[in-house]
Formats: C-alpha cells, sequence, structure tokens
C-alpha cells in the first residue's frame, strides 16, 4: 500500500539543511520508520519550499539517496522510498553463482592452483625482515622495489604496495576521484571495475575498443567530455584476452597530451601475459598511476600489488588508505620479493604461460570449427559474440556449463558471453558445441 506524506510534516522532520545533512536525516527517517518504504515523496520544490533551500539542494541530496538505492524514480513520475538501509556492495560482483560440482565452471577467470609457485619456501623468508612487527607504515620494502625496478615499464618516481590489484584500483579512485566526476574507460573491462566505479558515483563514459586495444576516435571523443581520468587495461585484456599494440598505445598517447585526465593503467593480469610491460609512464610520469597486480601470476593469497607514480599522488593515496590498514603486510611484500628472483618460480610462470595459450587456443580452435570467431589472444578467458544472452546463458545452463554474461563488463547493449578457459583442461569440443547452440536462438 503506498503511503503519501505532507512536506511540511517532513520538512520539520529535517534539523540540518545542508545536501549531506538532509541525505543522512532522511536515511535516519526511513530506518526508523517514520518514512516506510514505498512512501511517494514530496515533490521537490515543494520539499524545497518549506525547507526553505533551493530546490538544488534537495535534488543533490536525492541523488546521493539514489546511489544508495534508498530512493527510486524522479521527475513527474515522483520519487519513491525503496529501502530501508544502504548496504555497499559490488551488484556485478555478487550477482556470481555458485555452483555444484557437476557443473563445468567456467565463469572465473583465475589462475590455476596447480600453475602457482609453493609459497612455503618464500614465506619462510619472509619472516625474517628486520622491520617485522614495526607500526610503521611501509609505502613498499626496499628488498620488494629493488626486485621490481629493473622490470618496470618505466622510470617511476615513487611506488606503494596495496592489498591486491583492485584494492589498488579502489584506492586510486577513492583518494584521486570525486563523486560526479566523469571517467572514461574501455568497453568492454573487468567487471569490478563497474562495480568501484558506480559505488563511486562518477558518470563512466565507454570508450570502444578493437583486437589492438581502445580506439583512437573513441578515445577522443571521451575526452571531449573533460574525464577526469582515463582508466584502461594497458597490456593483456582480462576480458577479451587481447594485447594493446605499442602503436595503439603511442596513438593513444598523442590524444591524452592535448587532456589533462590522470592516467589509470590496471595491470591486472600481469605478467600471465607473454607480452612485455609497457606505460604511458614513459610519456606522463606526472599523472600516471601503473597498478601491476601479483594475484594472477603468482598467487591471490599474496594479497599484492604495487603501483607507482609521482611522490605526490602516492601520498594522497597513502592518505586514503590511512583510514584503513594503512599499510600491506611486510611478510607478505618480502615473500612476493623472494618469488620475484626465484629462478623456480620464473620457469614456472614460464611454462604456465605456455599452459594458458594452448586452453585459450583450443577453444578458439574449436569455436571456428563451429563457425564462431573470436580471434586470436591470450590470458585466461575469451569474448565470445552471441545473438541473445539471456538464451545463451540459459542454453549453457542446460548443459551444465556456467559462464558470466557480456552485461557484467559493460555500460551498454553488447551481447556476448565471457568463457573462462583458464582451468579448462578438456572438453574443448563439447563446450564449442554448446556455445554454437547458445550463440544462435
Amino acid at each position: 500500500m503506498t503511503t503519501e506524506i505532507d512536506a511540511r510534516w517532513f520538512a520539520a522532520k529535517i534539523s540540518n539543511k545542508s545536501i549531506q545533512g538532509i541525505s543522512i536525516e532522511t536515511s535516519a527517517l526511513i530506518r526508523s520508520g517514520l518514512l516506510p518504504v514505498g512512501t511517494r515523496m514530496p515533490s521537490i520544490r515543494d520539499i524545497a519550499y518549506e525547507m526553505g533551500v533551493s530546490p538544488a539542494t534537495i535534488s543533490e541530496a536525492w541523488s546521493e539517496l539514489r546511489r544508495q538505492k534508498i530512493l527510486s524514480g524522479r521527475g513527474r513520475n515522483g520519487t519513491w522510498i525503496s529501502g530501508d538501509r544502504f548496504i555497499a556492495k559490488p551488484e556485478r560482483l555478487a550477482s556470481a553463482g555458485n555452483y555444484s560440482a557437476d557443473v563445468l565452471d567456467l565463469s572465473q577467470g583465475v589462475p590455476d592452483v596447480d600453475l602457482l609457485p609453493r609459497l612455503d619456501a618464500a614465506l619462510a623468508h619472509a619472516a625474517s625482515p628486520s622491520s617485522l612487527n614495526s607500526y610503521t607504515r611501509s609505502r613498499i620494502i626496499p628488498e620488494l622495489e629493488a626486485a621490481i625496478r629493473p622490470e618496470w615499464p618505466y622510470a617511476a618516481e615513487a611506488f606503494l604496495t596495496t592489498n591486491g590489484g583492485y584494492n589498488g584500483i579502489y584506492a586510486v579512485i577513492h583518494a584521486l576521484v570525486l563523486p560526479g566526476s566523469t571517467i572514461a574507460i574501455e568497453r568492454p573491462t573487468a567487471m569490478r571495475l563497474l562495480d568501484i566505479l558506480e559505488d563511486r558515483g562518477v558518470n563512466i563514459v565507454p570508450v570502444e575498443c578493437d583486437a589492438e586495444g581502445p580506439l583512437p576516435a573513441s578515445l577522443a571523443a571521451a575526452l571531449e567530455k573533460r574525464p577526469a581520468a582515463f582508466l584502461f587495461q594497458p597490456r593483456l585484456h582480462s576480458v577479451c584476452g587481447r594485447t594493446v599494440s605499442s602503436l595503439r598505445l603511442a596513438a593513444l598517447g598523442d590524444l591524452l597530451s592535448g587532456s589533462d585526465a590522470l592516467i589509470i593503467e590496471d595491470d591486472g593480469v600481469g605478467d600471465v601475459s607473454p607480452a612485455p610491460r609497457q606505460s604511458l609512464g614513459v610519456r606522463f610520469p606526472d599523472r600516471t598511476i601503473h597498478v601491476l597486480s601479483f594475484s594472477k601470476s603468482h598467487g591471490p593469497d599474496l594479497r599484492l600489488a604495487v603501483l607507482s607514480s609521482t611522490q605526490a599522488i602516492t601520498d594522497q593515496i597513502q592518505s586514503f588508505r590511512s583510514f584503513s590498514a594503512g599499510w600491506t603486510s611486510r611478510v607478505l611484500q618480502a615473500a612476493t620479493a623472494y618469488l620475484i628472483r626465484d629462478p623456480e618460480t620464473r620457469d614456472l610462470l614460464d611454462r604456465s604461460r605456455q599452459i594458458y595459450q594452448q586452453r585459450r587456443d583450443r577453444l578458439e580452435t574449436a569455436l571456428a570449427a563451429h563457425g564462431i570467431d573470436i580471434g586470436q589472444g591470450g590470458g585466461l578467458c575469451c569474448w565470445v559474440p552471441v545473438e541473445n544472452e539471456a538464451f545463451a546463458m540459459v542454453t549453457l545452463a542446460a548443459r551444465n556449463i556456467a559462464v558470466h554474461p557480456g552485461a557484467k563488463f559493460t555500460t551498454l547493449p553488447d551481447p556476448h558471453i565471457r568463457v573462462a578457459t583458464s582451468t579448462l583442461k578438456d572438453r574443448y569440443d563439447e563446450v564449442a558445441e554448446a556455445i554454437m547452440l547458445a550463440s544462435r536462438p
């Protein structure tokens, strides 16, 4: 049953007339039950008149509550209370399923645990740093910095460790990008990047891609909107498995030379890629933030990534991190440094790249035999075109095969499915035949 309230009654309940005060006190009224879920709110103009504030103030407060999914609707159709509390969660990641043992789960683009290095020797080594158990906020231990600098894609001024690649991107976005800002990001992209941006409340401008990376013409159009940052994957794309060519990276740099946007590089697949590391930090060291994750190559339980930028920018990011953990475990930093230097780990990483490539190539070949062209690529996943995502998902589920719908990786309609190949050791023809049936209603 719909409840309607009087603007004067509502205005009398709000003591703080600022944008933040209105949104906070409205949330409190909803949680207390004075404004039940399903209530239709008075018009913005009526509330503003009774409160003695501008309609823009109420509109901004409502925008924040919509972002929190507490309010819904707008304009002539009215505004409604749709939730009684704000529970922040990554909507795209949260919708991932848990599947029974009889399901072939190709939804997770994760490393094969059999292709990751053992951590026992690395952790034994890591238990001995002289600074262990100090409360000094260590941005990066000297041993790890010495291990990564020789192969870093540009001469960075400062480094900072984070608790994984997405933790690094999350810290960068919250430290450097204001809600309501515009962010240009390649399409498709990692679903967790979209979760981070949507939670931050930014305006997402997609940049189209082809086999060589983001399209210069599409980036040029995005830059006309004066984005605060351009966020992209500078090496191997985690969704499509395509690698950004050096010529394409140079073309993107030419466009960005006429912009003051931050350049945020997410090298999330890391050294699983056989391609050399590359970064626009070579040309724009003053505004590039390069994030390299070690989760896919050396193990997710290391929970470690390293980012680089200027001293001033890393200071800003560290200031944001000081609200929480403050620093990444020196034990894990030292263990990662050990693995980077370890010859056996290097050999294993070389072998794992070959195996991941073989698995993707075998599915690509099997799909081609059924008339489906996904193009050459590498990494842990492939991006398969379909005519109807919903039909494809149901058809594959009926055959006990789980994948992700393409909608999780883009903000615009683009019918695809993302198929993980990293743990697909056999059944290539079976999977390809099922995808062929799923792709054509």
